[in-house]
């Protein structure tokens, strides 16, 4: 919106000339939505707490958990609007790329809301089966859309091969799918200490910002030897928004929490993700970037499929940072050394750009 009203101003003030840039655009976005969310959040957690929206605690997690029965939840929300807000300020609104994230982010974001506020109010929020039903039908519908629309690349990009770039076509949908469902739910999953999923969230939203610029720049990408993506690049600017969002709901979240994010922020979030790196065809570097929320969706299906088989544990709890936490690990331990595993895969992620 502001890109819109003010860039075509460069032609009296040479001032504005430097809207036209991606780059100081991702940082007025994150710090814009860093702002939002200083601003809203003690106002959303006082009216969270007004209206006891607070977390129950099941009764299957380690013990110390209970001492954070009733804090406010769903606080996902704060960094939902201020994603979405920073993003529609700052990024070009005719790119339909940011179009078919928002749809993904706000759908999932309305799934979470409902699973969360079932949870509040019943004690047993949306069924499995139903979310991954729901889940499943929003990706169906932006796969589509990238299909139909928007004459999307059908063929799967490899780290570290030049040339290995398979053509799925049609199944490509169905992987879509998988990947939009499959990463929604590992954030989910992750989301289960003070500051644990945002952490990650953000380290592989920043290192997106930087894959989607690259994808999205003819110069970059064909000297990187990435697929170029048009359009790609204005992807970072919501990337962007991620990060500074991350980092104002962190304040409040961080150990101890005074706010949980919940469904509502994590399956968006998930969804957000997915829908980023599928754009910029490197959904591989994906699952290397976001190897925590890779690890923490195996340890849940190792260990009901190894519980069910053989009726033995894999693990003292799942997901894994609860069998950490039955370990002796202090929470805060668990979180900051996860964050630095997400950290070194993100380095790790970014070196396949070049090393092909």
């Amino acid at each position: 919106m502001i890109y819109h009203l003010l860039y075509p101003l460069h032609t009296t003030h040479i001032a504005f000339n430097v809207l036209k840039y991606i780059s100081f655009r991702t940082i007025c976005g994150a710090l814009t939505a860093l702002l939002i969310t200083f601003i809203l959040g003690p106002w959303l957690i006082k009216k969270l707490k007004e209206l006891q929206l607070g977390q129950r605690v099941r009764e299957d997690v380690p013990a110390r958990h209970r001492a954070k029965e009733g804090t406010p939840t769903m606080g996902g929300s704060l960094v939902i609007i201020a994603v979405v807000g920073s993003t529609l300020l700052w990024s070009a609104l005719t790119n339909p790329y940011i179009w078919l994230v928002l749809f993904i982010t706000i759908a999932y974001a309305l799934l979470g809301f409902v699973d969360d506020y079932r949870k509040i109010k019943r004690g047993k929020g949306v069924s499995g089966k139903v979310k991954l039903v729901f889940q499943g039908t929003i990706a169906l519908a932006a796969a589509i859309v990238l299909f139909t629309l928007l004459d999307f690349d059908q063929r799967l990009t490899f780290p570290f091969f030049k040339y290995l770039r398979p053509d799925l076509g049609l199944f490509y949908i169905i992987l879509i799918v998988f990947i939009l469902v499959g990463t929604s739910n590992a954030v989910n999953l992750t989301d289960g200490l003070d500051g644990l999923a945002i952490g990650p969230v953000m380290i592989t939203a920043g290192t997106f910002a930087l894959v989607t610029y690259l994808s999205g720049h003819k110069q970059f990408s064909s000297y990187l030897q990435i697929p170029y993506t048009s359009g790609c690049g204005e992807l970072s600017i919501f990337c962007g928004a991620i990060v500074g969002a991350g980092l104002g709901f962190l304040w409040f979240n961080t150990y101890p929490a005074q706010i949980f994010m919940g469904d509502i922020g994590s399956l968006s979030l998930g969804g957000a993700l997915a829908m980023v790196a599928i754009i910029a065809k490197q959904e591989i570097v994906l699952a290397i970037v976001g190897g925590i929320f890779v690890i923490e969706a195996l340890s849940v299906i190792i260990q009901v499929a190894v519980y069910q088989t053989r009726r033995k544990r894999v693990f003292k709890m799942a997901p894994i940072h609860h069998h950490f936490e039955l370990m002796g690990w202090a929470e805060p331990k668990i979180i900051v050394r996860f964050w630095i595993v997400t950290i070194i895969l993100s380095l790790i992620a970014i070196s396949t750009l070049k090393l092909r």
